[in-house]
């Protein structure tokens, strides 16, 4: 039972990820940006307001500005980190030689991502101190604070296996790079412009009738990690948004479901797909 959790590739990858001086810089520099931007956006907001405190209100706006800056964070920072596990080892021919030892190829695929994903972690939590300081201020629940985090994760988890999927199928990392952000950007970018033309389709066909449902639409915002964010700091835009599709199931839950799948799904495609060209599968 010990051996099968243990991981080599792993082990192996977070020593070299973590031994490394850039990785602290990067940490030290987003810390920075982080603190700078807390702060200027306190002393901006109470000069401009003219008072010496800060008000709970403005509390649940700078709250919001942090859960999407590390939205954005995990968005275009995780494909860059694990579209180049696979074709890197592959472009340095060092894939063979991984592939003959013992490891199986889950062992494989899942080091790599949960190298990738480890380090994003470490962003995350690295800066909690400065994120949590809405706390201080009030207008913030722990538990909103909780669920935000714990969606990010599941964000970076889906977006990070789909990295290391495209990664494992496409030989070079460049064009790995490209058709992984270009998955990214269409979840974040084509998905709410579809779902806007969807729901101005739908007002357009029911001028002065009942309002129908639209399960496309709701399916749209549900997988949209923006406006799924925003209805989740926002819940009257949830409420909006289920008012448009005539649609009551909870956005929440049609978030965790597809991308879970997605994990789950290029986890799996990547573990078979890994050692195709091999006699013997592991």
């Amino acid at each position: 039972m010990k051996s099968r959790l243990n991981n080599p590739v792993l082990a192996k990858e977070v020593k070299l990820r973590f031994r490394s001086s850039k990785s602290f810089t990067g940490v030290l520099f987003y810390l920075l940006a982080m603190c700078i931007f807390v702060f200027g956006f306190i002393y901006t907001t109470t000069s401009l307001a003219g008072t010496a405190y800060f008000k709970p209100s403005e509390s649940v706006i700078l709250f919001t500005f942090l859960t999407f800056i590390q939205l954005g964070l995990v968005l275009f920072i995780t494909p860059g980190l694990t579209a180049g596990t696979i074709s890197g080892e592959r472009e340095r021919q060092t894939l063979p030689m991984l592939l003959t030892t013992s490891q199986s190829s889950f062992q494989i695929v899942t080091g790599k991502l949960l190298s990738s994903v480890l380090f994003l972690l470490l962003l995350i939590i690295a800066g909690l101190p400065v994120y949590s300081m809405v706390f201080l201020f009030g207008g913030i629940s722990p538990v909103l604070f909780v669920k935000s985090l714990f969606f990010l994760f599941v964000t970076l988890l889906a977006i990070g296996s789909l990295g290391v999927l495209f990664s494992t199928l496409i030989r070079r990392t460049t064009v790995s790079m490209i058709v992984t952000y270009g998955s990214m950007l269409f979840f974040t970018a084509v998905i709410p412009f579809l779902f806007l033309i969807i729901i101005q389709v739908k007002q357009f066909g029911t001028m002065g009738m009942t309002p129908s449902k639209t399960y496309v639409g709701h399916f749209l915002a549900s997988i949209n990690p923006e406006i799924f964010f925003a209805s989740l700091l926002a819940p009257e835009l949830g409420m909006s948004v289920q008012e448009m599709t005539q649609v009551t199931f909870p956005l929440w839950i049609g978030y965790l479901l597809f991308y879970g799948v997605i994990t789950i799904g290029s986890i799996w495609i990547a573990t078979k797909r890994l050692r195709v060209n091999m006699k013997k599968h592991k």
